[in-house]
């Protein structure tokens, strides 16, 4: 007998602005459901949950399932801590994962669901927010599950929709954000009259308690300010969550070798509100020094001088040579003269 083992999240969807009306849907050969919000006092047709609630509030909302296949449907139903993924993308743990947020206060009033073909089925969940919740901005979600073998039996697929989550408990809000390690690279060309580019690279830690997105760019200049050139940072998360890092990398072409190099780079942080309203920060800048020298036009210059240095010293060498040869020459007629008296 063959020992099944289960792969986590292969696939998860999150309804969100991103995906249109607030809906999520998964298929297989055999399997499709989706997911939406349910639509009642709070709003109708939300992309997806988002409270603004005090610490010790609870709020009771629903999600609706969609069985559009032609078999019954039963799912897991659960809530997750969210956290921003690789590709710069709100995910959400595991089952098996500790949830200490969202996660942990939603509560959904059913672990399972059975929903017909062509049925749907409301799923009501709480929201309960402990009296010594941290304020500021929590991500997370709730979402169905369903594990399925894959068809040679080997592994477990775990497939999820869930709908995103975004809860702001009240308090101070402190939106902060710091670029650290900030580092570059000058990288030269085999022209040594051409320019070269510089690796920029640099982590985003989100240092405050809201959720922060925002755009960047690096400038560089050489000594005195000349030769400035500056190019967009591309690769930034959509969301950054409190606590989180973010590694950004990117490549700034055109930069004349002039010596010691200042690179600065600029940081524009947004946040967004429970209505998806979006205000800017003050901007943040951190600065670091690299050198970028021509080092294929400092070869040429080195064997230059080289040439100049072994010219010069064969020509002096040549008319020591010379003088000592006129030298010996006059001695010697000298001597014959003297003999011939």
């Amino acid at each position: 007998m063959r020992h099944l083992k289960t792969t986590a999240a292969v696939v998860l969807a999150l309804a969100t602005t991103l995906l249109g009306a607030g809906t999520a849907s998964a298929a297989t050969d055999d399997v499709t459901w989706t997911v939406r919000t349910a639509s009642n006092d709070l709003g109708d047709s939300r992309t997806s949950f988002s409270y603004d609630l005090k610490p010790g509030a609870t709020l009771d909302d629903a999600m609706v399932v969609a069985n559009r296949g032609n078999a019954p449907l039963t799912l897991k139903v659960y809530a997750a801590d969210g956290f921003t993924t690789e590709a710069g993308q709100m995910d959400l743990v595991t089952k098996d994962a500790e949830s200490i947020g969202v996660g942990a206060w939603v509560h959904a009033e059913r672990a399972s669901v059975l929903v017909e073909p062509g049925k749907t089925a409301e799923l009501p969940f709480t929201v309960q927010i402990p009296e010594n919740a941290t304020p500021g901005d929590h991500a997370g979600g709730i979402i169905t599950s369903l594990t399925q073998a894959d068809s040679d039996e080997t592994i477990n697929v775990d497939r999820r929709l869930g709908i995103q989550i975004k809860l702001r408990v009240d308090g101070d809000l402190k939106p902060a954000v710091a670029i650290e390690d900030l580092s570059v690279g000058y990288q030269g060309t085999l022209n040594p009259a051409g320019k070269g580019s510089t690796e920029v690279s640099y982590t985003l830690r989100n240092t405050g308690n809201a959720i922060l997105s925002g755009s960047a760019a690096t400038s560089l200049k050489g000594p005195f300010g000349w030769f400035k050139v500056s190019a967009g940072q591309s690769g930034l998360p959509q969301q950054l969550l409190p606590g989180e890092r973010w590694k950004v990398t990117g490549t700034i072409a055109g930069v004349v070798p002039s010596g010691r190099l200042s690179a600065t780079t600029h940081l524009l942080p947004v946040i967004t509100d429970a209505a998806g309203s979006t205000t800017s920060l003050p901007a943040i800048s951190a600065t670091t020094h690299a050198w970028a020298l021509p080092w294929t036009l400092l070869l040429v210059i080195v064997a230059l001088i080289a040439l100049i240095v072994t010219a010069v010293v064969v020509s002096r060498r040549n008319r020591a040579r010379r003088k000592a040869r006129e030298d010996a020459r006059v001695e010697e007629a000298v001597k014959e003269a003297l003999q011939a008296q």
